[in-house]
């Protein structure tokens, strides 16, 4: 697997995103998750991506279970700022520096390691100055229990005033060759402050694989049609038929309409690393191969003239995202 830097920190070219193994895109199963992540390691990809919402917190204990024994192999994010309680009940954004550091011991509890690599705000707490937070997250870096800082869906004042307080390393965003409104201001701010780009769902949330046709192909207690609307009634019909394009040019390539999304994001620029997510070793195996698609000008100058913005919102409730 290849390397890119965030900053100062390198990690493998495609990441690996844990949320789906514990919530929202139906039942789980543990072993095979864990499967999932020991086969990920193997393969080269190092950069793990969890956060103490997903579940509530029964994410970070499953990727604790499985890189117990190899976490010298392990690049590990995650990240607070969404409480929640134990029923799953939502609280709200917590941006309040007590809450950061009582956030922060309990995920080095649940994952049982003594620090972590990459610890992201994960959405911005309007009630509380970015630098009261990010002050907050630096005593962790001081403390030893964080090495590298990070932001999630942050707009770019935020992002600058966060920067003036202590180095962030990455950005985390949706991004995605339908999901493009941070190439407008948040990519080129990153840049000029040396600020690495993680890409959330770089696969539409599953729809760029081409394996659902319809909303009745998503899995039984799937939320995707509830929390995200390009999934609903509204929306759906027109981003299937975006995918049927995504398709043509993968038939083309020879691979995948997930390895072209794939490799459409790593096209991108070599501080750019996606994270798709999945909970299905052979799902993984092909993730990881879109390292070797290989997209030439015409076929990037293809996907800009046919596949637009998705139909939809990203969320249901947009309100959350700092812009």
């Amino acid at each position: 697997m290849d390397q890119r830097n965030l900053r100062d920190l390198t990690v493998s070219a495609v990441g690996l995103g844990c949320m789906g193994m514990s919530e929202f895109y139906g039942a789980g199963d543990d072993d095979e998750s864990i499967a999932v992540i020991h086969r990920a390691l193997d393969l080269g990809c190092t950069f793990l991506d969890t956060a103490d919402m997903y579940g509530p917190f029964t994410n970070e204990r499953l990727v604790g279970r499985a890189i117990a024994g190899r976490r010298h192999e392990v690049v590990l994010a995650t990240k607070f700022g969404n409480e929640r309680r134990e029923d799953g009940s939502w609280v709200g954004v917590n941006g309040r520096p007590d809450y950061v550091h009582r956030a922060c011991d309990a995920s080095l509890q649940r994952l049982g390691v003594e620090h972590i690599d990459l610890y992201y705000q994960h959405r911005v707490d309007t009630e509380v100055p970015i630098e009261d937070t990010v002050g907050a997250m630096a005593e962790l870096v001081e403390a030893g229990k964080v090495a590298h800082l990070g932001l999630s869906e942050a707009g770019v004042a935020t992002i600058r005033r966060a920067q003036s307080v202590h180095p962030i390393t990455a950005l985390q965003s949706e991004y995605s060759l339908w999901t493009r409104d941070v190439e407008a201001e948040i990519l080129p701010a990153v840049r000029q402050l040396g600020i690495g780009f993680v890409a959330y769902s770089p696969l539409g949330r599953g729809l760029l694989t081409g394996a659902y046709r319809s909303a009745a192909d998503l899995p039984e207690g799937d939320t995707r049609t509830q929390r995200f609307p390009r999934f609903g009634p509204d929306h759906l019909d027109r981003n299937l038929a975006l995918v049927e394009r995504v398709r043509e040019l993968a038939e083309r390539k020879g691979c995948t309409p997930g390895q072209v999304a794939l490799a459409w994001v790593l096209a991108q620029g070599e501080d750019v690393v996606p994270i798709p997510g999945t909970k299905r070793r052979r799902y993984l195996e092909e993730n990881m191969a879109a390292v070797t698609v290989a997209l030439d000008v015409e076929d990037l100058a293809w996907i800009d003239a046919n596949i637009g913005e998705a139909s939809g919102d990203r969320y249901a409730d947009m309100g959350t995202v700092n812009r």
